[in-house]
């Protein structure tokens, strides 16, 4: 049974904080929440690409691509290697590819928009370190519950 931010916010509302960037819903499910899990990218998805790689375990990636829409940060491949990881989700500040695919996935996905064009493979980001967009920060283990609505982490 999916668990709705308008719910929760009504319940607890003082407990979380509510995310102010206005996402893409765009995976195949749209109600999804667990612990977070986070990586700072910009144009360049090696950290994240090996970190979905990994068993999720029913955690929430939340992507700090700069907000940059220069080039995708995830694509239909990779969203299927975090669905088959068991993660819940993954959102990203920044953009995604093959939209059609990633809809028809079993995964939340949450991003501002797409570019087909692939980012760059150096190597570059961090891991499990704060990362702060939308007027929220996020940190590693905090609940974050998403849906159409938005997202609310907790405090």
């Amino acid at each position: 049974m999916p668990i709705f931010t308008a719910d929760i916010y009504d319940e607890r509302g003082e407990a979380f904080q509510s995310v102010t960037t206005q996402f893409e819903s765009l995976g195949g499910e749209h109600h999804f929440h667990g612990p977070v899990r986070t990586v700072r990218c910009f144009e360049d998805n090696s950290v994240l690409k090996a970190l979905i790689a990994t068993p999720g375990d029913g955690a929430v990636l939340v992507v700090d691509g700069g907000g940059s829409l220069a080039c995708e940060l995830m694509g239909g491949m990779m969203a299927h290697t975090a669905h088959a990881n068991n993660w819940a989700g993954i959102i990203l500040n920044g953009a995604v590819r093959d939209r059609t695919e990633l809809a028809e996935i079993p995964i939340g996905i949450k991003a501002l928009g797409s570019n087909p064009r692939k980012s760059s493979k150096n190597g570059s980001g961090e891991q499990d370190i704060d990362v702060n967009f939308g007027g929220v920060t996020f940190r590693t283990d905090a609940l974050i519950y998403c849906d159409r609505d938005g997202i609310l982490v907790e405090l």
